[in-house]
């Protein structure tokens, strides 16, 4: 436990989410106080609503999490609103805390920044070295703008901000909505469905030659901590774990926790996103100490059990 957070007052937007509900609990047990706007009262698309926020809250630092996201298909057909509602989102966060002078914001992009064909490893230095996948780049260039916002206010203001770079999260919690999911969720669902109906196919998109890499929940939780107390510049940082798996070795290891024994189709005709994803993660390390502690195979069991156990309420909502 650091002294750091002892009773330090901390807004998380998006702390009721997936993310930031490991967030919020890794803070509280370190000591802070910490706020979570609802967007029912504050919505952060609303200036006035974030002003509002920043003077209600008082808070000594803030972690931005909120966001407008989901799976390829959900970015196919909103990328109108992806667009708008994230930058907008990071607009307002940074300039209000400007404002309101508070002494730190932490605030979170996306691996969906880095352009189509960066080379992989994928270093902080490659972010503009290109146009972002197609399919996510309304979402990744909203959530890039915020990088530009922390450099250019920390030159002209003197504004403290750190924005960080994770890849694609999973873990107990997640999005299991086959409509908005990622890749992980919507591959548990989908197969623990197909195994319980006796199916022997499980329909997947795109061919399964992209490769991902992925970061347990918790760990991207204790990485944003980490670089709350310890990391001030606007240099960008990934969060990752540096381990890269091609979807249809996913789709097999995901199989194999859900007991299914079938076969899958790779329905080519849907898009496979980015060709390959994997992170350098040599920066967050050096900068902060961070390196992700969860086996990639006991995270996927912890997501499945949370998914076997939850999945009636899941399915109803």
């Amino acid at each position: 436990m650091s002294s750091f957070w002892q009773r330090r007052r901390v807004v998380v937007t998006g702390g009721a989410g997936f993310l930031g509900r490991c967030v919020v609990s890794r803070l509280r047990a370190e000591g802070a106080v910490t706020v979570v706007p609802r967007s029912a009262e504050y919505d952060l698309v609303d200036r006035a609503a974030v002003r509002r926020l920043m003077a209600d809250a008082k808070p000594d630092l803030v972690i931005h999490l909120a966001a407008r996201v989901g799976g390829i298909g959900a970015n196919r057909e909103n990328p109108g609103r992806y667009l708008f509602d994230n930058a907008m989102m990071g607009l307002h966060v940074f300039e209000e805390c400007r404002l309101a002078g508070i002494p730190k914001l932490v605030a979170l992009g996306t691996i969906c920044a880095y352009p189509k064909f960066a080379p992989v490893p994928f270093k902080e230095d490659d972010l503009w070295n290109g146009y972002p996948e197609e399919t996510n780049a309304p979402y990744g260039i909203a959530k890039k703008m915020m990088l530009v916002q922390s450099q250019g206010y920390r030159e002209q203001y003197g504004m403290n901000s750190v924005v960080l770079f994770p890849v694609n999260l999973y873990g107990p919690g997640d999005n299991f909505d086959l409509q908005s999911s990622h890749v992980i969720p919507a591959m548990i669902r989908k197969l623990v469905t197909a195994r319980d109906n006796g199916e022997r196919e499980v329909v997947f998109w795109g061919d399964g030659s992209p490769t991902r890499e992925f970061l347990y929940v918790e760990d991207a939780a204790e990485g944003i901590v980490l670089a709350a107390e310890r990391y001030d510049s606007s240099d960008p940082v990934n969060l990752g774990s540096g381990v890269e798996i091609s979807i249809r070795d996913l789709a097999a290891q995901i199989a194999a926790a859900t007991r299914f024994d079938g076969r899958f189709v790779w329905d080519s005709s849907k898009p496979n996103g980015q060709p390959r994803r994997q992170l350098d993660v040599t920066r967050a390390k050096e900068r902060f100490g961070f390196a992700a502690r969860t086996p990639f195979d006991r995270g996927i069991a912890a997501t499945v059990a949370y998914y076997e156990e939850h999945r009636k309420e899941i399915e109803a909502r």
